[in-house]
């Protein structure tokens, strides 16, 4: 459904994601708020590979939510406030992540609206649904 492209003539990704990502006219597109890693009983952990997971996890409950999966997604924007959450970070996108990978921008900023938020995700999808 999507074509990941990569033109020969610029460097590979780094990682597991895709230089940019052609959606097909007439696909429903759904835009995801920047997730941050708090549970519903507002549990934050200290550790940003959790905060990751809980990032993937309520993105994959809003896709659903879409009739939408993992494998719609076209472009994600992550944040991260140092190297350590980066490294935690990457791993947990990779996990989530379906092939082709999405089109992919990871930042690091000085902070969140909480000090204990160390990683925000924030996701764009596509589908095209069949008749």
């Amino acid at each position: 459904m999507f074509r990941a492209i990569t033109p020969p003539t610029i460097r590979r990704p780094f990682a597991r994601y895709s230089h940019g990502i052609e959606v097909p006219a007439g696909a429903r597109l759904l835009f995801c708020s920047g997730q941050l890693g708090i549970g519903l009983d507002d549990a934050v952990p200290a550790d940003p590979g959790e905060q990751a997971k809980l990032c993937f996890r309520v993105i994959g409950a809003i896709l659903a939510e879409a009739g939408m999966g993992f494998s719609d997604l076209v472009k994600l924007n992550a944040y991260v406030t140092d190297r350590e959450a980066m490294a935690a970070y990457m791993p947990v996108r990779d996990r989530f992540v379906a092939d082709p990978p999405p089109a992919s921008t990871l930042v690091m900023v000085s902070g969140f609206s909480r000090p204990e938020f160390r990683v925000e995700v924030e996701a764009v999808a596509a589908r095209v649904d069949r008749p």
